[in-house]
C-alpha cells in the first residue's frame, strides 16, 4: 500500500490506484497519514474534518467516514484503518506514506552532502520524484493538514538547496544552473538560490550573467522589502567580481540545510 499526500490525496492498494472522491474521507486519510501508527481521537479528527465547527455527535460522524475510508484502503493484507479506544489510527509503516518517505530520504541525503555528494544527489532525486503537485492539495482546510502542507513545501525547498549543493560539489554546474534559474524566479526572496546560481553561472564561464543575477535580486529585495542583500550574498558577489580562485573549489557553496 502507498498513501499519497504529495499532491492530491490518493491510495494505491495492491497496485491499483484509488482516487478518493469524498472530501471528508480524503481529509481523514490525509490527517491519519501525517503520523501513521499514532492514534487520533474522535474529537481531534472531527476538529480537522469540520475545521472546528461544532457537531451534535462527532463520534458518529467520524465513524461514518471511517467506514467509507475502510472500504477504500483495507485490503487482503489486513486492516489499515484500525479502531482504537476513542479514535482511529492508520496502521501502515511510515515508508508507506509518500510524505514520510520523502522526509526520510531528505534526512539521509542531508547527512551525506559533504561526504558523499553523489549519493546525496541519488537520494534527493528519489525524494523529489515522489512529488506530484502541491502537498495535500485537496485535503481540506483543517489546521493540521494546512500546517503540514506548509512544512512539506518548505522542506522541498530545502531539498532543492541540498541537491544543488551536491551538484556544485561534484562539478555538475550546468545542471545546477538549469535547475536554479526557475527557482530564483519563483522564490526571489530565498537568497541562497541566488547565491548558488551565481556560483554555478560563474563556474560555467558566465561571470556577467552571475553578476546580473545579483543585481536583479538586489533590486527585488529593495522594491519588495526595502532590504539589502544578505552578507553572504554580497560576499559571493565580491568574490565573483574579484574572480577569487577559491570559487573553483567544489565545496564552495555546499550548504548544511536540513
Amino acid at each position: 500500500m502507498l498513501i499519497r499526500i504529495l499532491g492530491t490525496v490518493s491510495v494505491n492498494v495492491d497496485g491499483v490506484l484509488r482516487d478518493i472522491r469524498a472530501s471528508k474521507v480524503r481529509a481523514m486519510l490525509a490527517t491519519l497519514a501525517l503520523d501513521p501508527g499514532r492514534p487520533m481521537s474522535y474529537d481531534d479528527l472531527a476538529t480537522e474534518l469540520w475545521s472546528g465547527r461544532s457537531l451534535s455527535n462527532a463520534r458518529n460522524a467520524v465513524q461514518a467516514h471511517a467506514a467509507r475510508l475502510r472500504k477504500l484502503v483495507d485490503g487482503p493484507g489486513g486492516i489499515a484503518i484500525r479502531a482504537v479506544p476513542n479514535g482511529y489510527l492508520l496502521d501502515v509503516a511510515p515508508e508507506d506514506v509518500d510524505g514520510s518517505r520523502f522526509l526520510m530520504l531528505a534526512a539521509r541525503g542531508a547527512a551525506l552532502v559533504r561526504t558523499e555528494p553523489r549519493r546525496t544527489i541519488e537520494l534527493l532525486e528519489e525524494a523529489m520524484r515522489l512529488w506530484r503537485g502541491p502537498a495535500l492539495l485537496d485535503a481540506g482546510d483543517g489546521l493540521r493538514c494546512r500546517s503540514a502542507a506548509m512544512l512539506l513545501e518548505e522542506r522541498k525547498l530545502d531539498v532543492w538547496e541540498l541537491v544543488t549543493s551536491a551538484r556544485l560539489a561534484v562539478g555538475d554546474n550546468v545542471t545546477a544552473a538549469a535547475d536554479l534559474g526557475p527557482l530564483v524566479t519563483q522564490y526571489p526572496l530565498r537568497e541562497v538560490f541566488c547565491e548558488q546560481l551565481m556560483l554555478a553561472l560563474y563556474r560555467c564561464g558566465r561571470q556577467s550573467d552571475a553578476l546580473a543575477t545579483f543585481h536583479r535580486t538586489r533590486r527585488h529585495l529593495d522594491e519588495e522589502l526595502g532590504l539589502q542583500p544578505s552578507r553572504p550574498l554580497r560576499q559571493r558577489y565580491a568574490d565573483i567580481l574579484a574572480q577569487d580562485p577559491a570559487l573553483a573549489d567544489g565545496l564552495v557553496g555546499v550548504t548544511s540545510a536540513g
